[in-house]
């Protein structure tokens, strides 16, 4: 299995330490047909980009693009599920000039609706010291992902699973019907083994994400590929990857 592409990179637009031609220059280096520059949404009160700059990011990827022609630098997001009721930190501009959308669940995340959303996050962190929190939790953050993959036209879902519990069957089976890919990231731990097993009873797609926050980790996947070749994805099913020549 070879992994053309990487779509889940941040740099200095939100916390990562590198620019994007930084980003770029390593995805080269590594062999890469495709990266995505997926920084946080501005719904993250502590890494979230400005929105004023989404723009000037824009910018600059098309001029990157003209500078490196051998290899596609797609305008990506990290959105942030904002709400149970399925809102994400992305307005019509934004999604007006990007080419792919991913969201994610983090605890950074400002709530919108104050009650149900802050008890949201009280039963995403506590969910490990309690199977009653466990449970509530799940059903909250499943119904999120349900309702924004209803709302939106995500390209991914990133780490699934990793900052709340999620019923993986029920994501699964709806992101398989709106052509939204789950990704098992490299750095978060989700989706787990027995996530992308779940997973696999459905037809849903997936990607690697090496979720890099700096340059030299730029399409290194080396976690999340032990996990796919453990949980047996055919590769026909990773929506990043290609048979090895």
């Amino acid at each position: 299995m070879k992994i053309i592409a990487d779509y889940h990179t941040h740099t200095t637009f939100s916390h990562g330490s590198g620019s994007i031609e930084d980003n770029v220059k390593a995805a080269i280096s590594k062999g890469l047909k495709t990266i995505a520059i997926s920084d946080h949404g501005p719904g993250h009160a502590f890494y979230g980009i400005k929105k004023s700059r989404y723009k000037e990011m824009r910018e600059e990827i098309d001029r990157l693009n003209e500078l490196y022609p051998d290899i596609q630098i797609l305008l990506g997001l990290e959105a942030n599920f904002m709400s149970v009721d399925g809102t994400i930190d992305v307005d019509d501009d934004m999604l007006e000039i990007a080419d792919i959308i991913m969201c994610g669940y983090h605890f950074g995340s400002s709530p919108r609706k104050l009650l149900m959303d802050l008890k949201m996050h009280a039963y995403a962190i506590l969910s490990k010291h309690s199977k009653g929190i466990y449970e509530k939790s799940k059903k909250l953050n499943t119904i999120m992902l349900i309702n924004a993959m209803n709302r939106y036209d995500l390209t991914a879902i990133t780490h699934p699973g990793a900052k709340g519990p999620i019923d993986v069957l029920a994501v699964a089976k709806v992101a398989s019907e709106k052509n939204v890919a789950l990704e098992v990231n490299a750095k978060h731990g989700h989706l787990t083994v027995e996530e992308i097993k779940i997973a696999l009873q459905t037809d849903v797609k997936f990607i690697l994400g090496s979720d890099a926050h700096d340059p030299e980790n730029v399409g290194v996947f080396t976690e999340s590929l032990n996990r796919c070749l453990e949980a047996g994805i055919p590769i026909s099913r990773i929506l990043n990857a290609e048979e090895a020549s």
